[in-house]
């Protein structure tokens, strides 16, 4: 005769279905502790993209491009605090050879910068504005680098919008000099709302350029800048 299939007691069979029972307890917590993560995640990264150094006197501040007029504004609020002597504006890559073909004036970004900066009072003998022309903050920070060697100076106060804070921070730790110090703010007047980033398009944008460019910083900066005129 054939032998008799064993049949599992009931005892067995509990025990089976508790096994079971706390397997999927588990794994449902774990998704669970997961979709929690990534929620906090996604809705604390405005806040972890902020980076401020305290403010300190430095020789000069820096209005990098772009954010305009909050920028230039935050630059103004430190000059008037005493922190630096002068305000440095960088000169952004534009248009202007292709529309003087065509007839057209252009005025640069760094000239309105420079209008913000004296209706806030800073007095235009204090503006200078960095000669080479950049293309994005890389560019920006190589340059501000450079010319704080050619003008003998140590240090800097760098003003950019909130979201930018970080990568500017990366960027010079990479770019610059360990002899030059940069001391990164954010303009406070600029409308970045880090808490809830992801309501509106202008931040929601901001913050994954921002994100991109900090995974591009920390690689160690594969992806160059667009050559002038490309």
């Amino acid at each position: 005769m054939p032998p008799r299939e064993r049949v599992p007691s009931h005892s067995q069979a509990r025990a089976s279905k508790a096994v079971l029972s706390s397997r999927l307890a588990i794994l449902v917590a774990a998704i669970l502790a997961l979709v929690v993560a990534g929620t906090v995640a996604f809705r604390g990264v405005g806040r972890w993209l902020v980076r401020e150094d305290p403010l300190a006197h430095a020789d000069a501040i820096v209005v990098l491009s772009g954010g305009m007029p909050y920028r230039a504004e935050g630059a103004a609020d430190v000059f008037h605090h005493g922190y630096a002597p002068e305000v440095w504006l960088t000169r952004p890559e534009s248009p202007s050879l292709a529309l003087a073909a065509m007839n057209i004036h252009f005025v640069g970004e760094e000239e309105y910068s420079r209008e913000v900066l004296i209706d806030k009072g800073v007095p235009s003998s204090a503006i200078h504005t960095l000669p080479a022309k950049i293309v994005d903050t890389e560019d920006e920070v190589e340059e501000i680098s450079h010319a704080m060697v050619i003008r003998h100076v140590s240090s800097v106060i760098i003003v950019t919008s909130p979201e930018h804070t970080r990568r500017v921070h990366a960027l010079w730790v990479r770019l610059a000099p360990a002899s030059q110090k940069a001391i990164v703010r954010a303009a406070a007047e600029d409308p970045f709302d880090r808490n809830h980033w992801w309501r509106n398009t202008r931040d929601a944008y901001s913050v994954l350029r921002e994100l991109l460019g900090l995974a591009n910083a920390w690689a160690g900066l594969p992806i160059r800048p667009h050559a002038a005129g490309g």
